[in-house]
């Protein structure tokens, strides 16, 4: 990916332009790894759980560097009590998602049906298991959108939210999107889906990225006083994510050590990302 050439076109658009190319990448990116599944029909279990966690390493250091960072500089800036916004957004967003799991039937990749979560329901596995990504894949849209939206602020631009910064969260989306994609595809056609159908529905899991970037940039540009708090809520959403869903499915299998030593190279990189670019 030519980053250069991508910051240029992005920033010859609006805001929600942007966020809607962002979300389209995300959602491509999302496609590539559900692709694998035409070259195979299993993964090997240590490398799949080494990029889950190297997936919680890039979400982890996005909500920091991109988020919670941004958040506290913007509270600072408009004189308010300096920790208050993200302390709210961060515990509201993870209350959202708490929610949204409690409302919404869904599997985790790798759990048997048993552990199926939310209401009872007759949905099969496979609707299960896409529902499960999707949500997990909202507030990384969310915080996405926002950071495009942030740039296009006095309030951001002031403590230094830019174009650039919002592409590094989108590069780091990306990277941790093509573990997701295989996540779901790979599972589906070990159950007896065809190469096909198991890539419709690894794909499907990312069409809410261009959604989920539009609606946070917008709602960014129109709630510009609260932006603090809608930078901590996006952060709080994907810390939600993060430890309830992808460090407890990274150790499922036995493989807790490399799984860590990917959360920690994912964390290095989305950081190098975030402060090279942003």
């Amino acid at each position: 990916m030519d980053v250069s050439a991508l910051l240029g076109f992005l920033e010859s658009l609006s805001p929600v332009a942007q966020a809607l190319v962002a979300g389209l990448l995300t959602w491509v990116a999302t496609a590539v790894g559900a692709a694998f599944v035409f070259s195979a029909r299993t993964v090997n279990r240590r490398f799949l759980d080494t990029m889950l966690g190297f997936a919680a390493g890039v979400m982890i250091a996005a909500s920091i560097w991109s988020l919670i960072e941004p958040s506290i500089r913007m509270a600072e800036a408009q004189d308010m009590i300096v920790w208050l916004p993200a302390a709210v957004g961060v515990l509201l967003g993870g209350g959202v998602l708490r929610l949204a799991d409690a409302l919404i039937p869904h599997l985790h990749s790798g759990a048997p049906l048993s552990e199926a979560e939310g209401p009872s329901t007759s949905w099969q596995r496979v609707t299960l298991l896409v529902v499960a990504i999707t949500l997990h894949n909202i507030p990384e849209g969310l915080a996405i959108g926002v950071a495009f939206g942030a740039a296009a602020t006095d309030s951001g631009i002031a403590v230094g939210a830019t174009v650039a910064g919002a592409v590094a969260l989108t590069i780091g989306i990306c990277l941790q999107n093509l573990p997701e994609g295989m996540a779901v595809s790979l599972p589906i056609r070990g159950e007896g889906y065809s190469r096909l159908r198991s890539f419709g529905y690894g794909q499907l899991s990312g069409l809410v990225y261009p959604f989920a970037t539009v609606a946070g940039a917008t709602t960014t540009l129109l709630i510009r006083p609260l932006l603090p708090y809608a930078l901590a809520f996006a952060a709080g959403a994907m810390l939600y994510v993060v430890i309830e869903e992808l460090i407890p499915e990274s150790h499922r299998h036995g493989h807790a050590d490399p799984a860590t030593m990917g959360a920690l190279v994912g964390f290095t990189v989305m950081m190098v990302l975030d402060v090279a670019l942003g």
